[in-house]
């Protein structure tokens, strides 16, 4: 019987490892020898302006129940953006969530969301964690204008 028991319990650490790997991990970097955290690097592709790729960094613990809430994140144009691609995004000030990743088993979670300043013509891309951490909340920025873009309109919204 308890035989039995370790093999499950085996199997069941093996499917949870293996399913806690991303097929959009593109590095991992070590914090060293005597920890079991990781920096995890992540490429995301914005799945409604395939012309945008984000990569964003945070850090795993593997033995804990919670990842820390700490991230980084970069977006670079990395192929082309047409203004048909921007008429199927939200464009008010609600904005969408394009990447949700679980850091916790508490509800914490860390998300990606994007924006489009219509006034200046750049996609904004927000990294943040859904949880309180040290009475702040944990956060990134970056952005890629549509200067040079197929949809760069030369007369920009009007307030």
């Amino acid at each position: 019987m308890q035989k039995k028991w370790c093999i499950n319990l085996c199997a069941l650490a093996a499917v949870v490892g293996l399913s806690a790997c991303s097929d959009k991990e593109v590095g991992d970097v070590s914090l060293g020898l005597f920890t079991t955290k990781d920096i995890k690097i992540d490429a995301l592709q914005d799945p409604d302006i395939p012309g945008v790729t984000c990569h964003i960094s945070s850090i795993e613990a593997n033995l804990d129940l919670s990842d820390p809430s700490d991230s980084a994140i970069a977006c670079r144009q990395t192929g082309p953006i047409t203004a048909a691609m921007l008429s199927n995004i939200d464009t008010s000030d609600s904005d969408d969530v394009i990447f949700k990743k679980s850091k916790s088993i508490f509800f914490k979670n860390m998300k990606v969301r994007r924006i489009f300043d219509a006034k200046s013509q750049t996609l904004i891309y927000l990294t943040y964690s859904t949880k309180e951490t040290s009475g702040s909340y944990k956060h990134s920025l970056s952005t890629v204008p549509l200067w040079g873009t197929q949809a760069y309109s030369a007369q920009p919204a009007s307030d």
